[in-house]
């Protein structure tokens, strides 16, 4: 947590900084744990941030359907 809010701290308003996350963003302050640093990671990351957020079914999901134990590469 304190390590994240120092990198965000360093870039923000400087440098632009790229998250990716399977958890939607409401769930955040409960993953980070700790409410005031959550509140400083997430004002850093949200305010003036271009969010795209993905809907639909997972490709690995989608392409395990399609593939049989035949067709599995070896390892």
């Amino acid at each position: 947590r304190r390590d994240l809010l120092e990198i965000l701290e360093d870039r923000h308003g400087r440098a632009s900084t790229i998250i990716t996350s399977q958890l939607p963003v409401d769930t955040w302050h409960e993953v980070i744990g700790d409410p005031t640093l959550a509140d400083a990671i997430l004002d850093r990351l949200v305010h003036n941030a271009h969010r795209l957020e993905l809907a639909g079914e997972s490709m690995r999901k989608r392409n395990a359907k399609t593939i049989t134990l035949d067709e599995q590469p070896k390892r």
